[in-house]
């Protein structure tokens, strides 16, 4: 069965790039193997829809790489086999719950009733330049 599913997933690549080979006028670069595989292709679209004629195509590539890679008899049907419906294992995001802000300035030491205001930012400037003028005069 290894071997089998290596022909289909080589044959599947080979026809595709063989045929978009053929669109972009590069068959004559092919090898004659793939070159009668896409004159039997051609074939077969007279005479049925596109993806039947490719199935058939794959088909034949399969069983001739089966034969090449060493599998004995008639290749076994490798089908893709249909896929399950997936279960939506998915949740929805839900924001957490806003925490509760803390009602002290320093964490958990001071009581919850007591609760104290930084200091202004015109405060924190005003002692800064207090600080710089006293450095300044105490240098002279």
């Amino acid at each position: 069965m290894l071997i089998a599913r290596r022909a289909d997933t080589r044959a599947r690549a080979d026809f595709a790039t063989w045929k978009m080979m053929a669109k972009l006028n590069g068959a004559s670069a092919l090898p004659s193997g793939a070159q009668e595989f896409l004159a039997s292709y051609q074939n077969l679209l007279a005479q049925m829809s596109e993806g039947e004629a490719t199935e058939a195509t794959i088909g034949a590539i399969y069983k001739a790489y089966y034969v090449e890679m060493g599998g004995g008899g008639n290749p076994p049907d490798v089908r893709p086999r249909p896929a399950e419906p997936a279960e939506d294992n998915v949740t929805a995001f839900r924001r957490p719950a806003p925490k509760p802000k803390t009602s002290s300035f320093f964490g958990a030491g001071a009581a919850a009733g007591t609760q104290k205001r930084p200091l202004p930012v015109a405060l924190i400037f005003g002692c800064l330049v207090v600080v710089y003028v006293g450095i300044r005069l105490y240098w002279r």
